[in-house]
């Protein structure tokens, strides 16, 4: 796997390296040895999987309050996303910073985020698939977020949004 440092403190991209046949391919997508080599998250007790109808369709901006903060391991497995992270960390060198990345089932990136990141995506093409491993347990009274659209950071979306829960929609503007 090849692991390569984002613009955000903690946050990177991984990329498997397919071993590639007349049957087509085969790659590893998580080595506890590789990540922990790199000084990364290795427990994930919960995986997730999330599938979305239409393009355009827009899920974020969410993370865990302390003490349940979330390192999240996402990969798209059917379609394309736009995928997006906020610092919020106060101590880090890119608090309040957002980054975005177009994750495919294609180019078969994943994405690392640390905990203490907001994390969202958007829809790049109708009936997409998203996995997640996630390092802790979900906590619901825990869940929080930003909105997508808060100036305070500025992101900018690819698409119009074409769907969108009326939970994400109605995040407060962020105050920290």
């Amino acid at each position: 796997m090849l692991f390569t440092k984002t613009d955000l403190n903690g946050a990177w991209l991984v990329e498997p390296e397919p071993n590639r046949d007349n049957r087509g391919w085969f790659a590893r997508t998580f080595c506890e040895r590789e990540f922990g080599a790199q000084g990364l998250e290795t427990r994930f007790p919960q995986h997730s999987t999330s599938q979305n109808v239409e393009r355009g369709t827009l899920r974020g901006m969410h993370y865990q309050r302390a003490p349940h903060g979330e390192v999240k391991l996402v990969r798209c497995l059917k379609g394309a996303i736009w995928d997006v992270i906020i610092d919020l960390n106060p101590d880090s060198p890119t608090y309040r910073r957002w980054q975005g990345f177009e994750l495919s089932a294609e180019n078969m990136r994943q994405l690392y985020i640390p905990k203490g990141f907001a994390h969202g995506f958007q829809t790049l093409s109708d009936d997409c698939q998203i996995g997640y491993l996630i390092s802790e347990f979900y906590a619901p009274d825990a869940a929080t977020g930003v909105r997508w659209d808060d100036p305070a950071f500025g992101i900018e979306w690819p698409l119009p949004v074409t769907v969108m829960s009326d939970k994400d929609r109605g995040w407060a503007d962020f105050s920290g």
